[in-house]
């Protein structure tokens, strides 16, 4: 399949994002940041932004699965991610976290109205809590969006965990209680299959390009293979569209206004190249190989 490599030009905000991100890592390596109370809830950021591009829009429902024509004048909400990251990156200055480290782990997309494609976005974020354990920091953000005539169509909560130090320096663990081993989710034995998705070994690349999202373990299988994975893995947000889309199509006829909410986790790495099945049992969903087999991603959706 083509990549949409001329749709990099719309992605100059995430780019730069990520680039003051690696900035932060890197002073972090060398005076690390100091653990301490991190005030919530935080500010809230706000910015307008100009429609987006048609041919963005275009290749991004081609990308997805996506029907085209369903979408006539107004925008994916999945796209979100695309104009969401860099003010959602606002809202962690200052956060005492190590965030190179910072891994997505779910997402709860809320649509109230179709959010048309010839308006300027307006666009808001908040950090709305941090939950911290001894082993990790899961921080809660909201991304708002509208447009003049339909204000807070689209929310996004999103929620990034940091992993932390497992072990403080000169405890015993003797004095540690036992770990009960987490259990991961599986496809139950009784959901039905609605739609199975053949995706290729670009498919992260391909969403970086339309998203911005350039992270290199989604396109570089070196350096995926240096996390400890076999090849690139698959962005959740990518994966979270499509199951957004499976959905619209599968359950709702392909109308656009009836699928209101999708509540995910991403409970583990969708390795590329796949072939995978969406599956649903009442208002759960889930993406897998086939009943019982691992998921990488489970949730919940209503109408």
């Amino acid at each position: 399949m083509r990549l949409p490599s001329a749709q990099i030009i719309h992605q100059g905000p995430v780019l730069a994002t990520l680039g003051r991100a690696a900035l932060t890592a890197l002073r972090q390596q060398m005076q690390p940041p100091v653990a301490g109370a991190f005030p919530t809830p935080g500010p809230v950021f706000e910015t307008t932004i100009a429609p987006r591009a048609k041919s963005l829009l275009i290749e991004y429902q081609r990308h997805v699965c996506g029907d085209i024509k369903a979408y006539r004048g107004v925008i994916p909400p999945h796209l979100w991610p695309q104009w969401g990251f860099p003010l959602s990156a606002k809202t962690l200055t200052g956060a005492p976290y190590p965030l190179l480290k910072v891994l997505n782990g779910g997402c709860r997309l809320e649509v109230r109205a179709p959010l048309p494609a010839n308006e300027p976005l307006l666009v808001s974020a908040q950090l709305i809590g941090v939950d911290e354990t001894e082993r990790r920091a899961v921080l809660h953000q909201r991304v708002t969006t509208g447009t003049a005539s339909v204000p807070d169509a689209l929310e996004a909560n999103l929620y990034a965990i940091v992993p932390l130090s497992q072990k403080r320096s000169g405890e015993a663990s003797a004095n540690k209680p036992t770990r009960t081993e987490k259990v991961r989710p599986r496809v139950p034995l009784d959901a039905l299959e609605l739609d199975r998705w053949r995706l290729p070994a670009d498919a992260g690349l391909a969403y970086a390009m339309l998203t911005g999202d350039f992270n290199p373990v989604h396109w570089i299988p070196p350096y995926a293979r240096a996390f400890g994975f076999k090849n690139t893995i698959l962005h959740g947000f990518a994966t979270m569209a499509r199951t957004w889309e499976t959905l619209r199509v599968r359950r709702f006829s392909g109308d656009i206004t009836r699928l209101g909410k999708l509540d995910v986790k991403f409970t583990r790495p969708l390795v590329l190249p796949a072939r995978v099945g969406v599956f649903t049992r009442g208002e759960d969903v889930w993406v897998g190989e086939a009943p019982g087999a691992p998921a990488y991603l489970e949730g919940t959706f209503q109408a």
